[in-house]
């Protein structure tokens, strides 16, 4: 038997258990199964693998993202760049205990691929809201490609700049926003981040990394105001996906 799994906490409204069962079946892997792990404190992960030898790979969620990686003896160079994990090979001996632990990014290909059929030419600088371990995989991407941005955070500093320092004349230049917070999340979908929508043009994109519920109000908000919006159920399945093929290789 061999299993696969999801560690985070809470772990509310994953899609994982469904989606990876799914392959699994779709690939005829029937001694494969995967499982949520609710794990609060990062200081039990390794007693964890040690009480299920059957683990071969893991997918990580808030707020383990970036605290888990010191437990790992490897970083891909997507993880090493980020400075984030959210997907981990486990290869074991014969004996069934930890060789090594790989850690890598799968968000960064997701988030690319999710967001450049958006893209047009006018679109030179972004807004990021938040400054979590999913931050690091869009900044990473947006270097990539060549738009500027600006982190929004709850804590200003040196890097980044606080909520309401947001106004008309940024959102005139940053016409890309990407939320990377839970603000919005269900079941708190009355939530959303504290921006002047009212300067919000067609001429925005807003991409929310939040997939449940579908249209966030930060979504709804934009969408009235004209833009493209986009949430993060694209960029989901995207990553699953290449986190399905670092499993199975």
């Amino acid at each position: 038997m061999k299993n696969f799994g999801l560690i985070g906490f809470p772990l509310k409204n994953s899609f994982s258990i469904n989606y990876f069962t799914e392959k699994f079946e779709q690939l005829n892997l029937e001694n494969y199964t995967y499982k949520n792990f609710s794990i609060e404190h990062i200081d039990d992960f390794p007693l964890f693998l040690k009480k299920n030898k059957d683990l071969y790979g893991l997918n990580v969620t808030i707020p383990h993202k970036i605290v888990v990686m010191k437990y790992l003896d490897e970083l891909d160079e997507s993880a090493k760049v980020v400075g984030a994990v959210n997907c981990i090979k486990i290869i074991r001996d014969s004996e069934e205990d930890v060789h090594k632990l790989i850690g890598y990014n799968t968000d960064i290909f997701g988030f690319e691929a999710s967001l450049k059929p958006l893209l047009h030419l006018s679109i030179k600088k972004a807004l990021i809201l938040g400054n979590g371990g999913a931050t690091k995989a869009v900044a990473y991407v947006l270097n990539k490609i060549g738009i500027e941005f600006l982190v929004v955070s709850r804590s200003p500093n040196t890097h980044n700049v606080s909520y309401q320092s947001i106004d008309e004349n940024i959102l005139n230049q940053y016409q890309l926003i990407i939320n990377c917070t839970p603000v919005g999340m269900f079941p708190n979908i009355d939530d959303m981040p504290k921006i002047p929508y009212q300067f919000i043009t067609p001429n925005h994109i807003a991409f929310d990394l939040i997939y449940l519920p579908e249209e966030t109000l930060f979504l709804k908000k934009c969408k009235e105001q004209g833009a493209t919006v986009k949430n993060g159920l694209d960029m989901l399945h995207l990553q699953a996906q290449k986190a399905l093929n670092i499993f199975l290789q």
